[in-house]
């Protein structure tokens, strides 16, 4: 009895010694799960309401353990309560999620730095179309493309959506070079001849006093003063993070930027990050990876254990409304790349997780071992 005393006495005390988010549960529901010895990551959440009121996610893999080439979608009848596996699409990455005219598209690129894709889907995401030619869906199969799961937006008889491709100098960060391509709401959107691209703008090095690393992942966004413009996630060293706002031409031939006052003050804008605008606040709201003081010199790309819900009336100063999810370690912890969508007074929401989990947790808080789902009610009223 003495022995098993001490083993008693010895477990407890390692379980009260261990740190607070050592055992904490996975926030939200669980969609998908890949532990970190797979070397499988997942990445690219995104997110869309049916017609029918069904909600549909989908999410790539990467990490070494992957192709590097595919999406996975799954279906939810009951509100994001429970999820079903409906597909798995290879050829596809990196993609938005969306319906226009009844119909489910995918839209991103082919591979990690491939062609730039759509596929369509009638059946709520079971089955897709394949992207063979110009006509089917090979929107652009001249080059090395990178984009994420960014939002498609109706303005002025047209969808719009930001993109990048990779063809400047350099590695990560500096060579994205930022357009944005749209199309007719009424034309056939699997028919490259549909698409009209801006041209893409590199970076300047010297731009934000030498230290801008490059733009990616831009937002289609539409201003107050009913403007088209691309809003990017910044690449930068130290707080405070930056967005940047490229304006776009009407016809969506022409992008410009001004670096002088272009650039705006953004928490979390050092990740990828979604913006919509919400008429019944007339707001822009966003969830984003928010750096605590205490972290503030980590370098902000990296640190994504703080997920905020922030609003915005004009694009350029934005409000923290709300802590989402948080968790006190940003090394093995990050709540990140979310796609969301208004669902009458709620968010709905798709979230990249690094989480504990029943092995060793996430391999680092950037390489993601969970795809969760949540719903956070009456967002207005979150304070």
């Amino acid at each position: 009895m003495p022995t098993l005393l001490r083993a008693f006495v010895a477990c407890c005390c390692l379980l009260f010694t261990l740190p607070a988010w050592a055992a904490d549960p996975v926030p939200g529901v669980v969609v998908d799960y890949s532990p970190a010895k797979n070397r499988q990551y997942v990445g690219s959440p995104g997110l869309a309401i049916l017609p029918s009121g069904g909600y549909v996610a989908s999410h790539d893999w990467f990490g070494p353990g992957s192709t590097n080439d595919t999406t996975v979608v799954f279906g939810s009848s009951d509100k994001g309560a429970t999820w079903a596996k409906l597909a798995e699409v290879k050829g596809q990455w990196w993609s938005s999620l969306f319906v226009h005219k009844e119909a489910l598209y995918l839209l991103g690129t082919s591979k990690e730095y491939g062609f730039c894709v759509i596929r369509r889907s009638t059946d709520g995401g079971k089955t897709w179309t394949t992207p063979a030619d110009a006509k089917l869906g090979l929107l652009r199969g001249d080059g090395r493309y990178h984009c994420a799961p960014v939002p498609v937006v109706v303005h002025q008889g047209r969808l719009w959506r930001g993109m990048e491709d990779a063809m400047g100098p350099g590695g990560w960060g500096s060579h994205f070079r930022a357009f944005m391509m749209s199309a007719r709401v009424d034309a056939d959107l699997l028919d490259a001849a549909s698409w009209t691209s801006s041209n893409p703008l590199p970076r300047d090095p010297q731009w934000l006093g030498g230290k801008f690393g490059g733009w990616l992942e831009g937002n289609a966004v539409v201003t107050p003063e009913g403007k088209l413009v691309d809003m990017l996630r910044v690449d930068v060293p130290l707080v405070p993070e930056k967005a940047a706002i490229i304006s776009i031409s009407a016809d969506g031939k022409t992008a410009t930027f001004d670096p002088a006052t272009g650039f705006v003050d953004m928490p979390g804008a050092a990740k990828k990050f979604t913006i919509r605008f919400d008429a019944e606040s007339h707001s822009y709201w966003t969830l984003a990876s928010v750096v605590l003081p205490e972290f503030e010199k980590r370098k902000p790309g990296t640190t994504r254990n703080h997920l905020v819900l922030m609003r915005s009336a004009d694009l350029k100063s934005w409000e923290q409304r709300a802590v989402l999810i948080h968790n006190p370690d940003p090394v093995k912890h990050g709540y990140q790349y979310v796609d969301w969508l208004f669902d009458h007074d709620d968010i709905v929401a798709l979230v990249r997780t690094a989480h504990d989990d029943a092995a060793d947790g996430a391999h680092n808080n950037h390489d993601a071992n969970h795809l969760t789902f949540h719903r956070f009610g009456s967002f207005r009223a979150l304070k």
